[in-house]
């Protein structure tokens, strides 16, 4: 089989890179150049575990292919998925689907012969429909079926969950296209993946629903934390309490700053909208949408009272700036909103991110970037755990000591076990859980370095990476 991959962000990059290790030959198309170009040379633009590897012997096996030009991949294509970006539109918080109708109008132009046309981005419920109204428009003699076909990948994870799915969503009612994303998904089938086909408008509900449902056990488990500081419960033990029914299950009960990234925050959004023009708002989601926005102000404002209430001239020390762990991607990211907030404050902030530092001097250009964790905290009044990176997980706690100026730990994701940190005489705030105090405090004379001129800046001297923004 053929098929043509219009966009090359997260999803369609990832997306049309494990169709070619399922044996389909791949075309990816993208209007930047200079992204085509650096694909062309093995330079992966985004960062996901394992995908530079992928895209690497697929290339060497001819069947994934980067391209500028549309028209002549998507000819005698069998399908041809758009895969372009939907960002949250300015105003109203709807999603811009401009890329996908200029997508559409392209493909409709280049298409030859029966071409299934796949909606791979998150779109809202209706965006198919109008899809096929576009293309039949531009070309009315197209022989042609849309399809939805959510991706539900998870960043740092996706090639994993391209493979072994939970499930595959295709919403259509022709019985040729759906032979089409059969073979297609062939793969999946012989391994016995659910495969659940709906109508256009289906598909397009269930991507949205499953995104918010999952900001909505988020937000709920950050309120029961809050909660929890009041009566002195411990969250994680109520999620874990509440996880092991099998109605609610485990995942995505971790207390944290707030949701961020490609999806939750502008998907929330848009199914909002779409639910008020429909008649029919949302208010759980509604709440969803305004306590998250509100508890990453509240983070900053935890961090400020943990430092003695003010943090005008003092250092921080802020640990992962990216929205998740195995990613570069620092879309919505909570660490956008706390960071500023402290420098706002009169904050002097150290940060270190394995893969987000490059990204986030960009957006926040105030921070002084770091060459390790234990460099972010060379002399800092306090430590944040902001992203729970790998390494972030098993610090050397006297050397952490003996790099702060004070033993002070504000841990946002739970990382660390109070008890220990008390033990080993650190000063340690995390989420819904009980504080104990240090047992060994002690206060470190550690000289201050004059960095008022910063580090070198790390994006001097190379391309920073793409936000990706036309991803999904």
């Amino acid at each position: 089989m053929r098929i043509a991959m219009i966009g090359t962000g997260y999803v369609g990059l990832v997306s049309g890179t494990c169709f070619s290790e399922f044996g389909v030959e791949v075309t990816c198309v993208d209007k930047d150049a200079g992204k085509i170009e650096r694909l062309t040379q093995g330079d992966i633009p985004i960062y996901e575990p394992g995908l530079d590897a992928l895209v690497a012997s697929n290339r060497t096996a001819g069947r994934l292919s980067f391209t500028t030009d549309l028209k002549p991949a998507v000819a005698g294509a069998d399908a041809v998925f758009i895969a372009v970006g939907t960002p949250s539109r300015r105003g109203d918080g709807h999603a811009d689907l401009s890329y996908v109708y200029a997508a559409a109008r392209e493909v409709a132009r280049a298409v030859t012969g029966y071409t299934v046309i796949i909606t791979k981005s998150t779109v809202p419920v209706g965006t198919g429909a109008e899809v096929a109204r576009i293309i039949r428009a531009e070309n009315p003699a197209a022989d042609f079926d849309v399809v939805s076909n959510p991706e539900f990948l998870r960043e740092g994870s996706a090639i994993q969950d391209f493979m072994r799915p939970d499930r595959v969503v295709i919403g259509t009612e022709s019985e040729r296209a759906r032979e089409v994303m059969r073979r297609l998904y062939r793969v999946l089938y012989l391994i016995e993946t659910p495969i659940v086909f709906t109508n256009l408008e289906t598909s397009e509900m269930i991507k949205y629903a499953a995104n918010t449902f999952l900001a909505t056990k988020i937000t709920f488990i950050n309120e029961v934390a809050d909660l929890c500081e009041r009566v002195g419960a411990d969250v994680h033990d109520v999620a874990r309490g509440i996880g092991l029914d099998g109605r609610i299950g485990r995942k995505f009960l971790h207390p944290g700053p707030g949701y961020g990234g490609s999806c939750f925050p502008k998907d929330t959004l848009a199914l909002v909208t779409t639910a008020r023009a429909s008649g029919a708002p949302l208010r759980i989601v509604e709440t969803v949408v305004d306590v998250n926005t509100t508890r990453k102000r509240a983070m900053a404002e935890r961090i400020i009272a943990t430092c003695g209430g003010s943090v005008t001239g003092k250092t921080i020390a802020i640990l992962g700036l990216t929205f998740k762990p195995n990613t570069d991607d620092m879309r919505d990211s909570p660490s956008l909103d706390i960071v500023p907030a402290l420098l706002e404050a009169g904050a002097r902030v150290q940060a270190f991110d394995p893969e987000g530092l490059p990204e986030a001097c960009v957006l926040m250009p105030d921070i002084h970037a770091c060459e390790d964790a234990y460099d972010a905290m060379r002399g800092a009044d306090a430590v944040v755990i902001l992203t729970e990176w790998n390494e972030f997980r098993a610090l050397d706690i006297e050397r952490m000591k003996a790099a702060l100026a004070r033993p002070v730990m504000i841990d946002l994701r739970n990382v660390y076990a109070p008890a220990d940190m008390a033990a080993a005489g650190v000063h340690y705030v995390s989420i819904g859980r009980p504080t104990p105090e240090p047992r060994l405090a002690t206060v470190h004379p550690v000289a201050r370095e004059d960095r008022s001129a910063g580090p070198a800046d790390p994006v001097a001297d190379q391309d920073a990476p793409d936000l990706v923004a036309a991803s999904r």
